[in-house]
């Protein structure tokens, strides 16, 4: 592709309440009462919500003591479904428990790696992939970021009770015009939120370019974009109660909005030894270490596991042009330690941190360890 080449690239994002992230939202919460009381927990936890009814499905091997229903509603409630006039409802909510062990042969591999007895293994196959690109300073792909602060802000604002008619569930999307690595402005600004029966389509339109906009995306405002409100029309009915929502539904929205690749593992309810969250997390900060070294402007690292096995079977560096593929290659193999172990101790995984990734992405926000830990000087 030509530097000079010109075109739109767009990504989008989903609120809180978005009935996909309630799911997320819910097996993250099980998943951080677990560690909270045994940071040796295996949990895969598996979510569905449909009406008044919430099914949490999965395997869990733990020794602590928790009350499911309890912090389901609970997460419910933190989103803000909290109407008893709707079918879901914190407090009146059907939850349906449908959680076992995690199976025996899976639990060898993972507690003594097959390759190497001292090592813990993989806990499931598979490809990760992680991203960085100088163009934010959160070095992540602007569109994916600029389409989270919206679907965040709506939440701001619901819950500060300044617009009391913005209900949990929204999405945003947002398509930005680039000049070969650069991006030079937003074209296009698509917000879907639900909202009280009572607001008009014309107040919601001029909230959202008056308003919202210009608060959240900062230097990126562009008066001048087109702004697209709740192009079907009303949008009343929605969450759980209109929509059915399961875990893993929102990879790339996760990720990194389609500008980096994602190897198809979901992240929400599954604790640091499914390398499929660890992984992710690890190949993101390799990424971001090779960028923030001066090594590439946009950096791509891909790692691959097999269930049981320490080491990994390949990890690939991809620099797009902009940097040292070589140099980048070199610090990569002497600088990262891709085994699981390794990425959970380095990276502190046992912590109950995993609510804070679940919403506006995984990437790119401050506080996580993967976004915050010491990055070296230029190699």
């Amino acid at each position: 592709m030509s530097s000079e080449q010109t075109y739109t690239f767009s990504s989008e994002s989903v609120s809180e309440g978005h009935p996909d992230k309630v799911c997320d939202y819910i097996a993250d919460s099980i998943l951080d009462a677990c560690l909270e009381q045994d940071p040796q927990s295996h949990v895969a936890c598996e979510v569905m919500c449909k009406h008044n009814t919430v099914v949490l499905a999965g395997e869990i091997s733990t020794n602590a003591t928790l009350n499911y229903e309890e912090i389901t509603r609970r997460a419910i409630a933190d989103i803000g479904y909290c109407d008893p006039a709707e079918p879901f409802c914190a407090e009146t909510v059907q939850v349906l428990i449908l959680l076992s062990k995690q199976s025996n042969e899976i639990n060898q591999g993972v507690v003594k790696a097959t390759d190497d007895q001292k090592e813990q293994g993989a806990g499931d196959q598979g490809i990760m992939f992680g991203y960085a690109s100088d163009e934010s300073p959160e070095l992540m792909p602007l569109p994916i970021l600029l389409a989270h602060r919206l679907t965040e802000g709506l939440a701001e604002d619901r819950k500060s009770g300044k617009h009391s008619w913005l209900r949990p569930d929204a999405k945003s999307q947002v398509s930005l015009v680039y000049r070969g690595n650069t991006p030079v402005e937003i074209a296009t600004v698509l917000i879907s939120t639900q909202h009280a029966a009572s607001v008009s389509q014309a107040e919601i339109a001029d909230y959202v370019r008056k308003t919202l906009a210009p608060r959240v995306l900062g230097q990126w405002y562009n008066p001048k974009a087109e702004y697209i409100v709740n192009p079907s029309g009303s949008f009343v009915l929605g969450g759980p109660s209109a929509d059915c929502g399961v875990t893993g539904r929102k990879i790339i929205v996760d990720s990194y909005g389609g500008a980096g690749r994602h190897g198809g593992g979901a992240f929400s309810g599954k604790d640091p030894s499914k390398v499929d969250r660890s992984g992710a997390y690890y190949c993101r900060y390799v990424a971001r270490r090779i960028v923030s070294a001066g090594l590439a402007k946009k950096a791509e690292v891909q790692v691959a596991y097999a269930i049981g096995r320490a080491k990994p079977l390949s990890i690939k560096v991809e620099t797009f042009g902009t940097g040292d593929a070589l140099k980048a290659e070199r610090f990569v193999d002497e600088t990262f330690d891709f085994r699981p172990a390794n990425i959970i101790g380095e990276l502190s995984l046992l912590q109950p941190i995993y609510k804070q990734t679940t919403n506006y992405g995984h990437f790119g926000k401050a506080g996580l360890p993967w976004e915050t830990l010491a990055v070296p000087a230029a190699v």
